[in-house]
């Protein structure tokens, strides 16, 4: 790895290339070492780790049964059963991952540089950036809670968490890798040697493209936020919410706003598509989303439901970024029905989207409670240094981004 690093300065224009490369190379040989890093032996908080050595999340919903006390935004719902039984090892490489842009054809992005765990697991763009400055058509989803999810991407193109680890890593547009690069890129440095065979000790080759999409499947399982306000509210703890919140999880389970139907306690998404005819951001056609998944016309413009957890922190909004404020993307649900949609578009609106007439007060309030959703509080831990040797990549966010 220290090789290709010096091939990229001496490759550059920098006058001072072959000085920067001999220093940064003097301090890999320091930093880089095959015994500096040793995968994680315990599992995240909120996971049990067993006899197995797998890891199996716990949590307060599943004292409850899904299919009592749910109607519309019920309190004590249980939540879908998660995808868990990793490694700890699996999980601590797959962190490891998910901050490297060794990951990435040119090593200029990570995983973490549109999913960036400061900004909700988001990048605060409307539309996020790939190599070489590509703009993608879409924002990036939130990955918090993706344990419990059936499908992904804006268009439900995904089923698993590998379908979605793996796309983005081999996309033209996105980090626009290879299986046979992504693979050779590993095994050249010796930290991932070791740690690839510390997470899959029984395997010959333990750096393969199975085993780097299932590592970082296995991170993405471990992101659960279920411990806001909210949940401490709808757990019996009163006083976790104040008035005006309360007043607004009201009008959130209401018959007349009825986002709670779609946007379904405690995962606060029902995991289904939905045309709701958002605006394009200006001068772009129509996204026809989950048409192109399904192959069909009646999903024109339609996308998945996205989870309003942890929505406060993951502005701007839709799946465009087309609205920079909780309070915009709640005042265009009481606009009226298709009033986005020009004339010249048919789109077949959900049958939720009506005219609730909601007031501004009754917005206002629908804000307060979407705030407490917000919980960061099994943040995961971002590497002091990464195995590569390579720098942290975070995206410069921009709301103002159309």
């Amino acid at each position: 790895m220290r090789l290709v690093i010096l091939n990229q300065y001496l490759s550059s224009n920098n006058p001072n290339a072959l000085f920067c490369a001999v220093i940064l190379l003097l301090f890999s040989s320091i930093n880089v070492s095959a015994d500096t890093i040793k995968l994680s032996e315990v599992c995240p908080p909120s996971f049990t780790l067993k006899n197995d050595n797998r890891c199996y999340l716990r949590h307060m919903y599943q004292l409850y049964d899904s299919l009592q006390d749910s109607g519309i935004g019920g309190l004590k719902t249980g939540l879908p059963k998660p995808r868990d039984g990793f490694s700890p090892q699996q999980i601590d490489l797959g962190r490891l991952l998910f901050f490297d842009p060794i990951l990435s054809s040119d090593n200029s992005v990570s995983c973490a540089t549109c999913h960036n765990p400061q900004q909700g697991f988001g990048d605060g763009m409307g539309r996020s950036i790939g190599i070489k400055g590509n703009i993608q058509q879409r924002s990036a989803p939130s990955l918090w809670n993706s344990t419990f999810l059936s499908n992904f991407f804006w268009d439900a193109r995904a089923t698993t968490l590998e379908e979605q680890a793996q796309s983005p890593l081999f996309s033209a547009q996105e980090m626009g890798n290879t299986p046979t690069n992504i693979v050779q890129s590993l095994d050249d440095v010796e930290s991932y040697q070791s740690l690839f065979k510390q997470a899959y000790p029984e395997q010959k080759e333990a750096i393969s493209v199975q085993n780097i999409i299932m590592s970082l499947a296995a991170f993405q399982s471990s992101l659960v936020s279920l411990n806001s306000r909210y949940d401490q509210y709808a757990h019996g703890y009163h006083e976790a919410l104040n008035k005006d919140e309360i007043a607004g999880l009201n009008v959130f389970r209401s018959f007349v706003a009825r986002c709670s139907q779609c946007h379904t306690p405690p995962l606060f998404t029902n995991q289904q598509i939905a045309v709701i005819g958002t605006p394009e951001p200006t001068g772009l056609p129509r996204d026809i989303g989950a048409e192109r998944t399904y192959n069909s016309p009646v999903l024109r413009g339609g996308f998945k439901v996205p989870t309003l957890r942890n929505i406060a922190l993951t502005a701007p909004y839709m799946h465009s970024g087309r609205f920079k404020t909780l309070r915009e993307a709640a005042e265009f649900y009481t606009g009226g029905r298709g009033h986005a949609v020009p004339e010249n578009e048919e789109l077949l609106l959900h049958w939720h989207i009506s005219e609730p007439n909601l007031t501004s007060e009754e917005i206002d309030r629908l804000v307060d409670f979407m705030k407490t959703l917000s919980d960061e509080s099994l943040l995961p831990v971002t590497p002091k240094k990464l195995p590569s040797g390579l720098p942290f990549k975070h995206m410069e966010s921009s709301h103002e981004q159309s």
